[in-house]
Formats: structure tokens, C-alpha cells, sequence
């Protein structure tokens, strides 16, 4: 099986038990498609160039002179060099061998870092890689594994999807901040029974389907209609104003969220009460009011 117009990122072998076969990893997301800037010398329309310079001397330093370094503090670096870096990174066996099986959706969704496409890249191992994709959906587990993937360890969670898997690499535990640090200062309230039922009628009344295609990118088609503008002298566009409620009365904007306070909906109950009913307006007296007099039989 082959990508075309992709060009599989890391390849190498996928084992789980005794069984493997030669697998790609392709990127299943692009930024590519996206409008990009240069920087541009206003005065002479010339694309800059970037230069990294001394902090201290101001002078520009070559490629070949720069190195990365760790700050010790107070100014203090420890210089590393290219070479003692790739001395140090794990030597890759190119090998995704699973250790583990989970249910899927077991694992946090903040310690998902980046998926990807797996899929087979010889037709001699189509068959074994059919066998391990259909065990995992059959079963609703994921496979997680270990290997080198651009120069680092990582730790790969393996779902089955439609023909393929999607191989999605893992954050570090460290790497993640603990959501009580995060949610430390959000305050206990007891949510009111109404309240409650009325946030969850409008849940109910907006549940649906997750379509990707219904949720344009309106910052790269302002963009796009920017550079469209500029490059005909057109006048610029203008973005339409958005219309933010700052409701003081929580549950009044839950009740006209849910459609039950809305003075449309009071109004006809008005009318409800009166229909068929013949009124005459009476005209106002001056002074107090006499009692109305009986009719002589």
C-alpha cells in the first residue's frame, strides 16, 4: 500500500508476539495548505533573511559557529556540540513491538501528542498487518509501543481505523501539568435542580454528529480574502461584528437558551386566555367611582 504524493515520515517493522510486518508512518495532519507570510523590506520590496547575532558583540555569527547550549544561570551556558547530541540519543531498531494492550479510550486525551497514518509498505505483509489491525478492532484495545522516532523515545498508542492504524505518539508523563494545578481555583457551586435541567434540555436539543467539513478555518478565509483584496485593489473587506450577550440573570439566559422565556413564547398565552371574549375599554372618571345601578325590572 503506498501514499501517493506522501512521503512516510519513519518507516520500520510493527511486532506484536511473533507476528511483524514492514509498516510507513505517514503525517495524517498538514499545516502546508495554509496561508503563509514572508517578511519584506518595506522600502525595497526585498524578502529579509534571518541572521542570529552576538548578544554581546552584535555581530553576526555564521552556521558554522553556532552551537546549543544550557544555561547554568547567571549568563553561564554549557556548550554542546552536534555530535555529543546524537552520541546520546537512543540507537533506533526501527522496531514498533508492542508491550501492552488497553480498551480504547482508557488513555487521557491530554497525553495525546500527534497521530499518524500507519499503514503497510510491502504487499508481502499485507496479510500480517490485516491480522493485527482486525484483532484490535475486533477486541476495542489499543497497542502501545516504544521506539525512536526523529531522534527521541517515544511511546506510541496504536488504534485500529477503517483500513489502517492510527498510530498516535504519547506526551510524557512529565511533559503534562496535572489538571488540579489548572482547575485549583474554579469554585464549588451547588447547581440548581432548574438549572441543571435546562442546561441538559439544551444539550439534548444540540447533540448530532461531528462533521469536520462543517467547521470552516474563518481565520484563513479572512486571509485568503485579504490577499484577494490587495492583490486586485479592491477595498479591504470588513468582518461582520459579533453579537455577545452578557446575560446578568443566569437562569433567565438559560430559560430563553432553552426557548421556555422568551417573550414570544409569553405572549400568546395572552392571547389564549382572552379568545373569545368580547372586551370594551372604559373611560376614565374624575373622582371616585359610583357603584353601578340596578336595572329596574
Amino acid at each position: 500500500m503506498k501514499m501517493p504524493a506522501h512521503r512516510a515520515q519513519w518507516k520500520g517493522q510493527l511486532k506484536i508476539g511473533e507476528i511483524s510486518c514492514a509498516v510507513g508512518l505517514y503525517t495524517s495532519a498538514s499545516t502546508s495548505e495554509r496561508i503563509s507570510f514572508h517578511m519584506i523590506n518595506e522600502a525595497t520590496g526585498n524578502r529579509l533573511k534571518r541572521e542570529f547575532v552576538d548578544s554581546q558583540t552584535e555581530e553576526a555569527v555564521e552556521r558554522d559557529q553556532q552551537v546549543k547550549g544550557f544555561e547554568t544561570g547567571n549568563g553561564d551556558y554549557i556548550m554542546i556540540d552536534p555530535e555529543e547530541v546524537a552520541a546520546v540519543v537512543p540507537d533506533s531498531d526501527k522496531m514498533l513491538e508492542v508491550e501492552a494492550f488497553i480498551p480504547c479510550g482508557k488513555i487521557d486525551d491530554v497525553y495525546l501528542d500527534k497521530p499518524y497514518y500507519l499503514v503497510p509498505v510491502d504487499n508481502a505483509d499485507h496479510d500480517a498487518f490485516s491480522s493485527i489491525r482486525n484483532a484490535l478492532s475486533k477486541t476495542s484495545t489499543a497497542a502501545i509501543a516504544r521506539t525512536v522516532l526523529f531522534r527521541r523515545m517515544r511511546t506510541v498508542l496504536m488504534r485500529a481505523h477503517g483500513k489502517g492504524i492510527i498510530a498516535t505518539t504519547l506526551n510524557f508523563d512529565y511533559e503534562v501539568r496535572p489538571s488540579s494545578e489548572a482547575f485549583k481555583d474554579v469554585a464549588k457551586i451547588k447547581v440548581e435542580a432548574e438549572m441543571l435541567d435546562l442546561a441538559k434540555h439544551i444539550i439534548n436539543t444540540k447533540k448530532g454528529d461531528f462533521d469536520p467539513a462543517k467547521f470552516d478555518d474563518r481565520y484563513e478565509g479572512a486571509l485568503a480574502a485579504l490577499v484577494k483584496a490587495k492583490a486586485e485593489g479592491k477595498p479591504l473587506p470588513k468582518p461582520k461584528p459579533i453579537k455577545v450577550s452578557k446575560p446578568n440573570d443566569l437562569l433567565k439566559a438559560l430559560r430563553e437558551s432553552a426557548g421556555v422565556d422568551k417573550p414570544s413564547a409569553r405572549k400568546p398565552k395572552a392571547a389564549n386566555a382572552n379568545s373569545g371574549k368580547k372586551t370594551t375599554a372604559s373611560k376614565p372618571t374624575k373622582g371616585r367611582a359610583r357603584p353601578a345601578q340596578k336595572k329596574a325590572s
